[in-house]
């Protein structure tokens, strides 16, 4: 089991930045890709941003040029940058792990924009 937990939400003006980080712990071994993905209400969970072990990123096209995902393979910990915040960006902000063909999903974290 891999247990996941974000944090750096909160409310921001549009325009603002947040950084969020989600820490894995528990059975980290063969973690793969690490990613954010977000759910505003009414609608489905979108990815947003994904790092594989290796480095190599894919980005939503709404967000690119904007948001930044980074990790750190020594401390189990992926980041995500967010830049240029639009109220678009509301949304519950979650943290995901892929390991051996089962993704982890952390509790998420609430990211508000206001106009």
């Amino acid at each position: 089991q891999v247990q996941l937990v974000e944090s750096g939400g909160g409310l921001v003006q549009a325009g603002g930045s947040l950084r969020l980080s989600c820490a894995a712990s528990g059975s980290i071994f063969s973690i793969n890709a690490m990613g954010w993905y977000r759910q505003a209400p009414g609608r489905q969970r979108d990815m947003v941003a994904t790092i594989t072990r290796g480095g190599r990123t894919n980005y939503a096209d709404s967000v690119k040029g904007r948001f930044t995902i980074s990790r750190d393979n020594a401390k189990n910990t992926v980041y995500l940058q967010m830049n240029s915040l639009k109220p678009e960006d509301t949304a519950v902000y979650y943290c995901s792990a892929d390991q051996l063909g089962q993704r982890y999903w952390g509790q998420g974290t609430q990211v508000t924009v206001s106009s």
